[in-house]
């Protein structure tokens, strides 16, 4: 496995990222997601109506794994079935979540940036711990979050999205900024650590 051909892969996709403002009205967001079993991938995605949270579309798909598990090349290890279970969608989400990083990646293309550009899509990372970079001591009352820093520059929210639990970490991947990611993030949480839809897509690839 040539990691170096990967890296440049990496690179030549994060030039075709894009930060911005998200400035599309949202109806429907989804979260996807992938859980393992031996050899095989079963991804996830979850479709949910943004005003209400309620799930209006589910859909998977069980594959052979092909690509070990390699911290930093996350994406080519899920994304090729994640793809496919989103083209098999009957509705488009407007924005995806994904259980992974965004731009706070090595090479600033984590899961959410690349599924992003390949789909053209606003995408956020969702993720449960930290990938690159530092921050400051969070307070411990839901709500807190401090800035993740890395090579000088912002990447990411550390993010207590619940009192007295570990944060979570959120990051654009593409099609979005850190403000609309975070915004998006609160309002579709629902007393849990995790946002609904990343917290029900992690639930249904273990469930299927």
């Amino acid at each position: 496995m040539d990691l170096e051909a990967l890296k440049q892969k990496q690179i030549e996709l994060r030039r075709k990222v894009i930060i911005k403002p998200l400035d599309i009205e949202i109806k429907y967001v989804a979260g996807c997601d992938s859980a393992f079993r031996g050899d095989l991938i079963n991804s996830v995605f979850v479709v949910l109506e943004f005003k209400t949270l309620k799930i209006v579309e589910i859909k998977n798909l069980t594959s052979a794994v092909e690509f070990p598990y390699i911290p930093g090349f996350l994406a080519f290890r899920e994304a090729p079935n994640l793809l496919k279970v989103y083209e098999n969608l009957k509705i488009k989400p407007d924005v995806i979540m994904v259980d992974g990083h965004g731009i706070s990646h090595p090479r600033g293309l984590g899961i959410a940036s690349h599924l992003g550009v390949l789909l053209n899509k606003p995408t956020i990372g969702v993720a449960k711990s930290l990938l690159v970079g530092k921050y400051k001591e969070l307070g411990y009352k839901k709500g807190s979050k401090e800035y993740v820093y890395y090579n000088n520059q912002v990447v990411a929210y550390a993010f207590r999205s619940k009192d007295n639990t570990e944060p979570i970490f959120i990051s654009p991947g593409h099609l979005i900024d850190l403000e609309s990611a975070l915004s998006i993030v609160i309002k579709t949480l629902k007393g849990y650590r995790l946002p609904e839809p990343t917290r029900l897509a992690d639930y249904y690839s273990r469930k299927f």
